[in-house]
């Protein structure tokens, strides 16, 4: 047993707590900003500032649903890139939301630009085959060319390679596609509507494309029937040389590659998405370089960013997320990351890799912009999606709720109704039935929710 005197000592200092604590609740309350402490503040031993992030007050009243939700997409960040760094663009909303109200069952086309050595390949078959559609291609054994109709119609919704094949010429760029595109699908289709041109296309790290076309050359590769369309004519071969002799560039070193001044490799992904009638086609003595370089990248820069889609060779499944939320189509399985590569692969010197960035100097800048676009985009879209996700939560919660308390809310009264027996209550009961007077639940609230 304590003596007074001991207990005394005991609740001095615990009515001291207390009275601290109740003090400092009136200067401080919760929420206040009021309040500052120094950096490493404690209170017995815990930071005042221990929470990872800070939240709003009005999270206090979310569902313990939607905080263990959102505190599982901020753990989720991983896949297939390395986190998002602050923008060095300045991008509107409108600039990152990316939706067309694409019909495939009208008039609408997509056109994949297709650039040399970024994944075009891969990701023109899976357009053709790999998309869930009411009337998927049809891609024959040994055929080179899909069958890519509307539901309904003979008419394609798809304007590709592996789709229509090369009807602008091989690899067109965008100054090709925007001026034949258009007449080809007229000359393809005799009844001429009014069509919505989706542009695509896919981007590259520069020096790994660059690496990859020298490697693609070497094994023979030329693109020399390419048209290179440009104000209605062709190039001459004053204005554009060709790198080599013979019928082709096979062995080529990097060194030669390197050293052709007129290598459409260097700065490609530049040329083929800008307006070259801007430039005076292939006609170098127009203007002076620097003119000529600023002319071209701002005109890529805003083709690329005006286009419907674009996406890159290094983020397969951002990509594939993108394009299935920009078309609202969806592909049958998952795009994969192939990262060894035959650029990968390839050793080069620190020296070396300088040049090629010189040489590619446009592309570079180029992918800078495209890679902070893009990634900002998928941000953007993500984070609205699960906006909308937890919107719909909320909304299918309180229906439920509602429906609970007009179901607590009827039964007294039913029970009540049910005590009077006889023929009254009996009937009373078939009018409930029918009167609407019994909350109608037999719809699942599941099918209220739109899903993608």
């Amino acid at each position: 047993m304590m003596d007074d005197r001991s207990s005394k000592l005991i609740l001095v200092p615990i009515l001291a707590v207390l009275f601290v604590m109740i003090g400092y609740q009136y200067i401080c309350p919760a929420g206040s900003t009021s309040c500052h402490f120094k950096t490493g503040d404690k209170f017995r031993g815990v930071s005042l500032l221990s929470t990872p992030y800070y939240r709003g007050r009005d999270d206090f009243y979310r569902d313990q649903e939607d905080l263990e939700e959102e505190a599982e997409e901020e753990e989720e960040e991983g896949g297939d890139g390395p986190p998002r760094s602050a923008s060095r663009f300045n991008f509107t909303e409108r600039d990152l939301e990316r939706h067309v109200e694409f019909n495939i069952k009208g008039d609408d086309v997509i056109v994949f630009l297709h650039i040399q050595k970024t994944g075009g390949t891969t990701f023109g078959r899976h357009l053709v085959r790999n998309i869930r559609l009411e009337q998927p291609c049809d891609c024959k054994p040994g055929q080179k060319k899909c069958t890519c109709h509307r539901p309904g119609k003979e008419e394609s919704w798809l304007f590709s390679r592996f789709s229509t094949g090369w009807s602008c010429g091989l690899h067109a760029d965008w100054t090709e596609l925007t001026n034949c595109v258009p007449v080809i699908m007229d000359k393809k289709e005799a009844q001429r509507n009014k069509r919505n041109f989706y542009y695509i296309t896919m981007l590259r790290d520069p020096v790994s494309r660059y690496l990859s076309e020298w490697k693609h050359v070497q094994r023979g590769a030329t693109w020399k029937t390419s048209l290179h369309m440009c104000d209605g004519r062709s190039p001459t071969q004053d204005e554009l040389p060709t790198c080599y002799s013979g019928d082709d560039w096979s062995g080529v070193t990097l060194t030669e590659f390197m050293n052709c001044p007129s290598n459409l490799a260097n700065n490609r992904q530049v040329r083929m998405l800008a307006d070259l009638s801007l430039v005076g086609c292939y006609n170098l003595s127009s203007m002076n370089d620097s003119e000529r370089s600023n002319i071209l990248l701002s005109s890529a820069m805003s083709n690329l960013k005006n286009m419907a889609f674009y996406g890159l060779t290094e983020f397969q499944r951002k990509t594939q997320y993108l394009f299935e939320r920009t078309f609202s189509l969806r592909f049958i399985s998952a795009f994969t990351q192939i990262n060894s590569t035959r650029a990968a692969n390839v050793d080069l010197s620190e020296p070396v890799r300088r040049r090629i960035e010189e040489l590619n100097l446009l592309d570079m800048q180029l992918y800078d912009y495209a890679k902070d676009l893009f990634l900002q985009r998928f941000q953007f879209t993500r984070q609205r999606e699960h906006q909308e996700v937890r919107l719909k939560r909320r909304e299918e919660r309180r229906w439920l709720r509602e429906q609970r308390e007009q179901g607590r809310s009827w039964l007294p009264r039913h029970r009540e109704e049910g005590t009077k027996g006889g023929k009254g209550a009996e009937s009373g009961s078939k009018g409930n039935s029918g009167d609407g007077e019994f909350p109608a639940t037999t719809e699942d609230y599941t099918s209220q929710v739109a899903r993608w």
